[in-house]
């Protein structure tokens, strides 16, 4: 059963690779066709509701990055993924469309002191929330509970506390712990 779910991972991950691969080299024309032929500027209706539009989308990441974090969820890694991302592409579009250079200038120094290191510090919480989820579980002795896809029981391989189930991600694994309360 394991080595056809290994198997079943391995052709998912080629069929994934494959396509995505693909989508990526379809765009290396695309973006060469948009260089030469969109028009330097345009003027755009609703511009205002664009930009009001994706704040509001930043803000509540942002939100679901502090409240995950202090619910220490296990949403704070994709939260944080979104968050960070989110804040890179506002960088980026806020400097290209600067129409005059107070307005570059104003641009250059949020992106560069605000939203980057912000994105950056958001790339690191995700990179780390699994580990940091993991031991703040059983520092406070939780029992196991749904943390999503990134942790997996497993049948128990070496000594178990009573009723527990050993729980492994890639770096570390360790027993649940059953508390009075849970039984």
């Amino acid at each position: 059963m394991r080595r056809a779910l290994d198997t079943l991972r391995a052709s998912s991950l080629a069929r994934i690779t494959l396509l995505y691969g693909i989508a990526a080299a379809f765009l290396v024309p695309w973006i060469v066709l948009l260089y030469v032929s969109l028009p330097a500027s345009h003027r755009a209706a609703r511009w205002n509701v664009a930009w009001v539009g994706f704040d509001v989308i930043m803000a509540v990441l942002l939100t679901a990055v502090a409240v995950s974090a202090w619910r220490r969820s296990p949403w704070l890694e994709g939260a944080a993924t979104a968050a960070g991302t989110i804040l890179v592409i506002d960088a980026w579009f806020d400097v290209v469309t600067s129409s005059s250079t107070g307005e570059l200038v104003l641009a250059a120094a949020e992106a560069a002191f605000v939203e980057l290191p912000l994105a950056y510090l958001c790339l690191r919480i995700a990179r780390g929330t699994e580990r940091r989820l993991l031991v703040a579980f059983r520092d406070t002795s939780h029992e196991a509970c749904d943390v999503g896809s990134s942790l997996s029981p497993r049948p128990s391989q070496g000594r178990i506390e009573e009723g527990g189930t050993q729980w492994t991600t890639r770096r570390q694994s360790w027993p649940s712990v059953r508390t009075e309360t849970s039984r």
